[in-house]
């Protein structure tokens, strides 16, 4: 299993560390150069990470562990409108992005009240897209447990509830972070700092979680490699006008070109001699019409 974890230190002498990641099987996720500075998000065998720590002292770097790494996290709000959306859930979804999480906001067309409260079907499949869910919802605990749970419940992703009362959980979620409902400013102080904390090393856990099942029945290829090879062999795909323009995911990757032009190039693609297309689902995705790669289990081809 593959460890996940931030590289912080200088521009000097980091090619000694790409280069033992070369030597061990690891992977370098994401590469972000500030002046001399630099910032590395690794993908490490298990049980190299204490060597990986030796070399990182010795290159006066620190480097610390980010299961978020690798996910994409859809941040879920009732609705669109300045009632609900901006605060909350643009603090959570800032704080998993410093987490190493890539992160998508969406707005329910019906998520607010008790009466029309709705997640239709092609809201729920959009959310499915991702490999969690927080749903970042209000203040009012009876809401909270008789009316909201019908937007998540039947999803098969995990999902994160944020609130403002201080529950121990919700039927349907695997998790649940009281103290953030709906506020009206911006995250200033101490307390609710260390909430949005907590939402992030929640979601890092139930991350983690989904990669030891998956260790039950492994994926018949790392999509960490299915990336790379994606860069390589579809290059427009790293010359895309877009954030991560192919995104790292637990079960596969998101690739941000569209579909149409660009599906049988990427079903195509060649791993060990066998085409993406045999080892994978390679789809239409419902956001703007990019392509969603999900790698099949080995449980398939035996």
């Amino acid at each position: 299993m593959l460890k996940y974890l931030i590289f912080e230190g200088g521009l000097y002498r980091h090619e000694i560390l790409e280069e033992f990641l070369q030597d061990i099987g690891g992977f370098v996720v994401q590469k972000t150069v500030v002046s001399l500075d630099l910032i590395m998000n690794l993908a490490v065998p298990e049980e190299e990470v204490g060597r990986l720590q030796e070399l990182v002292v010795e290159l006066k770097g620190k480097v610390k562990e980010a299961p978020l790494i690798g996910t994409e996290v859809a941040v879920v709000a009732p609705t669109l409108s300045r009632h609900h959306l901006p605060h909350p859930a643009c603090d959570i979804a800032e704080n998993l992005r410093r987490s190493g999480a890539k992160t998508n906001i969406i707005g329910l067309a019906r998520g607010v009240g008790q009466r029309i409260v709705h997640t239709s079907a092609k809201e729920k499949e959009l959310i499915e897209e991702h490999d969690i869910a927080v749903f970042t919802l209000g203040n009012f605990e009876r809401c909270l447990r008789e009316f909201k749970p019908i937007l998540f419940r039947e999803l098969s992703i995990p999902v994160i509830i944020t609130g403002g009362p201080p529950l121990d959980s919700l039927p349907g979620a695997q998790g649940y972070v009281g103290g953030i409902g709906r506020y009206p400013e911006r995250v200033r102080t101490g307390e609710m700092i260390e909430r949005l904390r907590a939402v992030s090393a929640l979601s890092g856990r139930v991350a983690e979680q989904r990669r030891r099942e998956l260790d039950i029945d492994p994926l018949v290829v790392e999509p960490i490699i299915v990336k790379e090879e994606v860069e390589r062999q579809v290059p427009e795909s790293v010359e895309a006008l877009s954030p991560n323009p192919v995104t790292l995911k637990v079960d596969g990757v998101r690739i941000k070109l569209p579909y149409d032009e660009y599906h049988d190039k990427v079903a195509g693609i060649t791993l060990d001699g066998k085409r993406l297309g045999g080892l994978a689902v390679v789809k239409r995705s419902l956001m703007r019409d990019y392509i969603l790669v999900r790698v099949l289990p080995e449980s398939r081809f035996k």
